[in-house]
């Protein structure tokens, strides 16, 4: 039994002619009679009795069509209650985002969030993407805001913008009074790396690769966050390619400058990540469009850039340096 032959049964209860049935149903006369017969079949009455002109239900006919009734009223019911709750927007949502894009995103938007949709409780989680895509996995996060493409088949990815990379050097750099930065000569041997955990890593270089450089790094600093490289550039003992966001809010460099790379622009896609058992596709617009919405201009208007995963290979800084 099915809900489609329910729906049949009531329409022919309704219209009272095979044709007339089909024709409201969007089917074929032959699908629909023959939906009915096994119906019949499969509960062993004659639901309606053919030999009278209108059709007829029988007896027991006219039971079962009532019961088909508060069936299907049923299920529209469950339907309905399904999408009520697709678009609710009341309860806690756990959003992981990535520690390199939340110190600058959260500050721009969670305000706004919080007006648009007030009966939602956020707990936020930084996190490397590693721990996103665990979390994600494992129920203990609902969203998460991070780098894409993940490559992982089990997660829904909603795009919201690319950020740009900048080069980010100290005043006594060669290239500090260029108008764009360009990677060149020894410039890849003192490029300083988050620690090798964060995919961060991997969207700048491929970590084995530099390693087996026959160049010796002058020292080793394990570092976790993007306000430590960009002390440790003013400092000169280095430089670093950061996302926009992690620069745009500056006003004095101090030692330091943030130079733009030429066209092709690198750029990362930011993107709304959730399992794909999340039903609440209307948080999702919702969120995504708050976000676009606190977004400095300069990252709304389209550029030619290349977009780099944050797996990719080869590495980085060959690709910027082509």
């Amino acid at each position: 039994m099915t809900i489609q032959q329910l729906k049949y049964v009531i329409a022919l209860s309704e219209e009272r002619h095979f044709a007339k049935a089909a024709e409201k149903c969007l089917v074929s006369q032959p699908g629909l009679t023959i939906q009915l017969k096994k119906l019949e079949e499969e509960i062993g009455i004659k639901i309606f009795d053919r030999s009278k002109v209108p059709l007829k239900p029988t007896e027991l006919g006219e039971e079962i069509i009532e019961k088909a009734k508060r069936v299907l009223k049923e299920t529209n019911e469950i339907r309905n209650y399904v999408i009520s709750k697709k678009n609710e927007l009341k309860g806690t949502i756990k959003i992981g985002v990535v520690s390199t894009l939340s110190p600058y995103l959260i500050p721009l938007c969670l305000g706004e969030l919080q007006k648009v949709t007030p009966d939602i409780r956020y707990i936020i989680k930084e996190a490397t993407t590693v721990d996103l895509v665990r979390n994600l996995d494992n129920g203990e996060l609902d969203i998460a805001i991070m780098a894409t493409p993940t490559g992982e088949k089990f997660l829904r990815e909603f795009p919201i913008f690319e950020e740009p990379f900048i080069a980010y050097l100290n005043k006594k750099h060669p290239q500090a009074k260029n108008e764009y930065y360009k990677l060149e000569g020894d410039d890849v041997n003192n490029l300083m790396l988050l620690e090798s955990e964060f995919c961060y890593n991997s969207q700048l270089l491929n970590i084995c690769e530099l390693e087996s450089s026959k160049s010796t790094p002058k020292f080793s600093y394990q570092i976790n966050s993007i306000e430590s490289l960009k002390r440790m550039v003013k400092a000169d003992f280095g430089f670093a390619i950061l996302p926009w966001l992690s620069t745009s809010g500056e006003k004095d460099y101090n030692n330091a400058i943030g130079l733009p790379f030429d066209s092709p622009i690198p750029v990362r896609e930011i993107s709304l990540v959730t399992s794909d058992t999340f039903s609440k596709k209307l948080l999702i617009k919702k969120i995504s469009k708050v976000i676009y919405d606190c977004l400095p201009e300069e990252l709304k208007q389209k550029t030619n850039h290349k977009k780099i995963r944050w797996d990719d290979s080869p590495y980085f800084v060959k690709s910027i340096s082509d």
